[in-house]
């Protein structure tokens, strides 16, 4: 798959991303199931670009970490970690992403008991991620 395209629930944000990575990651802690409803379902990739960007507005979460959201429908867009500059895209903005299967699930030990996801994926408690993140020289208030 070259390009995926995807939009929020207006249209007035949209989002070409190349050489997307063939599967989906998600998050199960606080933080995304607060601002999701249940859990943060990424998709990332290589380049990106970005229209409608005036409707773009963003919301640091935490020291690390920022949200994107659209201004005029409230689709959340992405998750950036502030340290480095990754990126990871909404998945459910990109129709084509919906067969994709979960290659990694994080802070799985934070996860309500209606989000639990069955498959065969890598899980990892949220103790695993930030011990593995210092361990790359991350630091974490």
């Amino acid at each position: 798959m070259g390009t995926l395209v995807g939009a929020c629930l207006c249209g007035a944000v949209t989002i070409s991303l190349s050489e997307p990575k063939p599967h989906i990651e998600v998050c199960q802690c606080t933080m995304c199931r607060r601002w999701g409803g249940a859990f943060f379902a990424g998709q990332d990739g290589g380049e990106v670009e970005i229209a409608g960007e005036a409707h773009v507005r963003t919301f640091q979460s935490s020291a690390w970490a920022e949200r994107a959201f659209c201004d005029r429908c409230g689709s959340h867009l992405w998750f950036r970690f502030l340290p480095t500059g990754y990126c990871s895209f909404c998945a459910g903005l990109f129709d084509a992403s919906i067969d994709k299967p979960i290659e990694k699930e994080i802070f799985c030990d934070e996860a309500a008991a209606w989000t639990h996801l069955t498959g065969d994926h890598d899980r990892k408690t949220g103790a695993e991620i930030i011990a593995e993140a210092e361990a790359a020289g991350f630091t974490f208030e």
